[in-house]
C-alpha cells in the first residue's frame, strides 16, 4: 500500500511525534510512506524508518504578510501539494491538523484519491480562525474519515457536519531500552513536559508548586521544554522566590532518563488532546497528577487507580493533590504500580489495528476500477 501523509512540520511537538511513529511503524509493516512536509527547512525531530520518503515541499518560507500575501501563499500550498501527490500515486492521503486538513481536501478534489484527515487537539477549546472554521466545515464532508483522538471531539464535528468518524488513541511506547526506572533518594522531583505556551498551564503549576514547596523542601520542580513564555515563567519564579527550586531544562532530545528519575509528574494543561507527555511518564512507572481538562487525561488516567485527576485550572485542588502525594510514599508506590499499564491499554499493536481497520474499511468503498480512474486523474 502506497501512503503519503501530510504535515506542515516535523519539528518537536505531539502531532509530529505522532505522525513520526505511525509512518514508521507503517514502514516496518512493508507499506510505501512519503511524508509530504509544507514547511520549508524544517529539522526532523524524531527518527524515521529508513524506507520512510520524506519531501519538503517549502510553501511556508516567506513571512505571512498582508490578508492577501496570506491567501496567495495558501493557493501555492494547495498546487504544491497537488502536484506532489499526483506525483507519487498514493492509495491513500492522511494529513494531521486543522489547517493542513483543510488544504489537503482541496488539494485532492478530482483527483480520485481517498483522504483521511486527523484533528490532534480539542476544537471545543482552541479556535483556528473564522475563515479557516468555514472552510473546514466545508472540506471536512469531503475526507473519507476523519480521526479524533477521544470520542468528545469527534462528537463536536459530527454535530456540525456529516463526516465519516473515528477515535484512535496515540500509540504508547516503552522507553528506550537501557532506560529504567531511579532508585528512590534523599531528593524528589516533580516533573512536567510540553511546550511553554499558555495551553500547558505552566504558571498554574509553579502556583500550585509555591504553595507546597516550603512544606517539602526535598523537592524540586522540573520542566522540560521551551517556548515564547519561558521568560514570563521565569520571572514568575524569581517573584516567588523559588530560583533554587524550579529547573527550566530547555528541550532535550531524549526527556525518557529525567522522566525515569521522576517521582511525580504532573499535567497543568487547559486543554489537550491526547497528551503524549502524560502517558510517556505513566510508561516509565510515574505517579501523575493530572487536571481533567477537554480532552485525553480522563481517558488516560484511572483516577485512584494509576494516577490522580483534579478539577480543571483549579490551583487549590492541584496544590492540594500534589502536597498528598509528595508526603505519601507509599500512595505514590501504589499509584506508579499500576500506571505502566498506560503501554498495554494504548498499545502500537492496538492502535495499529484501529487504523488498519479504517484503511480497510475506506478502500472497501473505492468502486471497482476506480484505482485505474484515480491513477489516470493523477497523470492529468
Amino acid at each position: 500500500m502506497r501512503l503519503v501523509l501530510v504535515t506542515s512540520s516535523l519539528a518537536r511537538g505531539g502531532a509530529e511525534r505522532v505522525m513520526s511513529l505511525l509512518a514508521s511503524f507503517w514502514a516496518e509493516q512493508g507499506k510505501e510512506v512519503t511524508i509530504l512536509v509544507l514547511n520549508r527547512g524544517d529539522v526532523t525531530a524524531y527518527p524515521l524508518h529508513p524506507s520512510v520518503k520524506l519531501r519538503n515541499l517549502g510553501v511556508n518560507a516567506e513571512p505571512a504578510g498582508n490578508f492577501l500575501r496570506k491567501w496567495f501563499r495558501n493557493i501555492r500550498k494547495v498546487s504544491a501539494l497537488r502536484k506532489a501527490i499526483r506525483e507519487i500515486q498514493p492509495e491513500l492521503a492522511i494529513s494531521f491538523i486543522d489547517q493542513v486538513n483543510v488544504v489537503t481536501l482541496l488539494a485532492t478534489r478530482g483527483l480520485g484519491i481517498p483522504v483521511v484527515v486527523s484533528e490532534r487537539v480539542d476544537p471545543t477549546q482552541y479556535s483556528i480562525g473564522g475563515i479557516w472554521n468555514t472552510l473546514r466545515k466545508l472540506t471536512y464532508p469531503y475526507a473519507d474519515a476523519l480521526v479524533c483522538q477521544t470520542g468528545a471531539s469527534l462528537s463536536y464535528f459530527q454535530q456540525r457536519m456529516t463526516v465519516k468518524g473515528y477515535v484512535i488513541s496515540n500509540p504508547v511506547t516503552l522507553p528506550p531500552a537501557g532506560v529504567v526506572r531511579a532508585q528512590q533518594s534523599s531528593t524528589h522531583s516533580c516533573v512536567a513536559m510540553g511546550r511553554l505556551v499558555w495551553q500547558k498551564g505552566f504558571d498554574l503549576l509553579i502556583a500550585a508548586f509555591a504553595r507546597v514547596a516550603e512544606r517539602h523542601p526535598e523537592w524540586v520542580l522540573k520542566m522540560i521544554g521551551s517556548g515564547p513564555t519561558k521568560d514570563q515563567l521565569e520571572d514568575q519564579v524569581r517573584k516567588l522566590g523559588l530560583e533554587l527550586r524550579v529547573v527550566f531544562t530547555g528541550e532535550l532530545a531524549d526527556p525518557f532518563p529525567v522522566l525515569c528519575a521522576a517521582d511525580l509528574f504532573v499535567l497543568s494543561s487547559h486543554f489537550e488532546g491526547f497528551p503524549n507527555a502524560l502517558c510517556e511518564a505513566m510508561a516509565c512507572g510515574v505517579p501523575a497528577i493530572s487536571f481533567d481538562c477537554p480532552s485525553g487525561p480522563a481517558e488516560i488516567i484511572r483516577d485512584g487507580m494509576d494516577g490522580v485527576l483534579v478539577p480543571a485550572g483549579d490551583v487549590a485542588a492541584l496544590s492540594a493533590a500534589m502536597d498528598r502525594l509528595m508526603a505519601n510514599d507509599e500512595e505514590r508506590a501504589r499509584l506508579a504500580a499500576r500506571a505502566p499499564e498506560v503501554v498495554s491499554r494504548f498499545s502500537k499493536e492496538k492502535v495499529l489495528a484501529q487504523w488498519e481497520q479504517l484503511f480497510d474499511n475506506v478502500l472497501s468503498k473505492v468502486p471497482q476500477g476506480e484505482t485505474r480512474t484515480a491513477s489516470a486523474n493523477l497523470r492529468q
